[in-house]
């Protein structure tokens, strides 16, 4: 036996020859065994699987799906692993993934269309059977491109400006609209409303709800103060309350609406952190509901969305495309839900 680096001993991996050998079966028996087994007698079946016991034989399973020319693996590119929301929603996948026999590959693309076109190519070469991506933009033509190659591709939390894919996403319009109509309801007339770049879909769409939620009350749209921040993070929450707070007192809201929970946690610690109140100094909503959003010291209000249930659907719409010839391309938005807390209650 030939050896390497100080005499360590190189070890071959039993083959299904030598089970075959060992067993005094046939490769055609052996195979039988290990894909249908019903189609073995029982005698034989024990006997060759005594001799995979006795030679330590571990299946390649890797090369089993190269021959069958696509993998047992699904794959979801998030976008940013640190937000609570998108490992809810890839908790969803993983389920349906287990459900239906599969593996998952998860990846984050930290928000960087280089890195998300860099793993959507890695995972085209490993003929993963589909992929689930909430894509950084989701006209990219690097979507079309894994189409073309021949991987199903759903776009999770984004909607595109066609039907040539399918998709799973809220709606974020009457989300935002949720959340403004319930800080009237509580009787603020000036209202900030935090979220981050406008390049960001979610963010224009609720901002957008707001303000239709705003001008339907007869409000004037000056007193709708709109805060931008460079990203929807508890550190980018903080900075706004700081910036929110040092408002003159003829502008300075009664009430904030922010984008995502991240925003409206760092928010509440930066009041909390200056000793002002909530509700009682200015009020706060937040929104995809995530645990921390009912856990913190102030439970937060909050637009609830489904995020394990956007996971499973789209496991489901991948799995269709892939194994269905009759599939239809479909765009499955969900209904979100404001959760009403102490953070504007009182």
């Amino acid at each position: 036996m030939p050896s390497c680096g100080g005499g360590t001993r190189v070890v071959r991996a039993s083959s299904v020859k030598d089970v075959a050998a060992r067993a005094g079966v046939s490769l055609g028996t052996v195979s039988n065994v290990l894909n249908r087994p019903d189609r073995v007698s029982p005698e034989t079946r024990a006997r060759v699987e005594q001799a995979m016991r006795d030679l330590g034989f571990v299946r390649n399973e890797s090369a089993r799906q190269l021959r069958a020319g696509r993998s047992r693996t699904l794959a979801y590119v998030l976008l940013d692993a640190r937000n609570p929301f998108f490992t809810d929603v890839a908790e969803g996948v993983e389920r349906a993934a287990e459900a239906a026999g599969l593996s998952l590959f998860l990846c984050n693309s930290d928000n960087r269309s280089s890195r998300e076109q860099d793993y959507l190519a890695h995972l085209v070469e490993q003929r993963v059977q589909g992929i689930l991506v909430t894509p950084v933009d989701a006209q990219s033509p690097a979507l079309a491109d894994v189409r073309r190659n021949g991987t199903p591709v759903v776009i999770v939390d984004r909607t595109r400006s066609d039907d040539t894919f399918c998709s799973v996403a809220v709606d974020d319009e009457l989300g935002g609209r949720l959340a403004v109509e319930h800080l009237i309801e509580q009787g603020h007339t000036r209202v900030a409303f935090i979220g981050g770049p406008d390049t960001i879909g979610q963010v224009r769409d609720r901002l957008e709800g707001a303000r239709k939620a705003w001008a339907d009350a007869g409000l004037p749209p000056e007193q709708l103060v709109v805060v931008t921040t460079e990203a929807l993070t508890v550190v980018e929450g903080r900075s706004a309350g700081e910036r929110v707070m040092g408002l003159g007192r003829n502008r300075r809201p009664t009430a904030a609406f922010c984008a995502n929970d991240l925003l409206a946690l760092g928010l509440l610690q930066q009041l909390s952190t200056s000793g002002l109140s909530v509700p009682g100094d200015l009020a706060i909503v937040g929104y995809d509901d995530i645990e921390y959003a009912s856990a913190a010291a102030v439970p937060l209000t909050s637009v609830r969305q489904p995020r394990q249930e956007l996971g499973r659907r789209a496991t489901e719409l991948v799995l269709d495309e892939a194994d269905n010839p009759e599939h239809v391309h479909q765009q499955v938005v969900f209904t979100p839900e404001l959760v009403a807390r102490r953070s504007t209650l009182g």
